[in-house]
């Protein structure tokens, strides 16, 4: 009697730009209402997505072993270290864009 647990939603930041309709060649909408193929802003919010994405897995994991419907224990270690792993990725990327923008704004002109 294996049910999967549907992983709990988060309120998420809306992002304004175009709307879906304007994006039919693919690409996703940008913060500041450019189209873009692909850049940093891209790159930032696909790798915060995926963070999400393994944290969420790792809480259904979490919540399966809870439960006893977890088939092995692996798979919630696996998950879990993944989420981990990804947020402390994330956190120092962020501590290193912040100290970079304290030496730009440190900068004499």
């Amino acid at each position: 009697m294996t049910s999967p647990i549907p992983p709990i939603s988060v309120p998420s930041v809306r992002i304004t730009g175009p709307t879906p309709a304007d994006t039919s060649s693919g690409t996703r909408p940008r913060p500041d209402g450019e189209s873009g193929d692909g850049g940093f802003t891209d790159a930032v919010l696909e790798a915060l997505a995926s963070v999400g994405r393994l944290d969420a897995a790792a809480t259904t994991a979490a919540e399966q072993a809870a439960t006893g419907d977890l088939d092995s224990v692996t798979d919630y270690m696996i998950a879990a270290t993944e989420a981990q792993l990804a947020t402390e990725i994330t956190v120092a990327v962020r501590d290193r864009a912040i100290s970079a923008f304290n030496d730009i704004m440190r900068m004499q002109l």
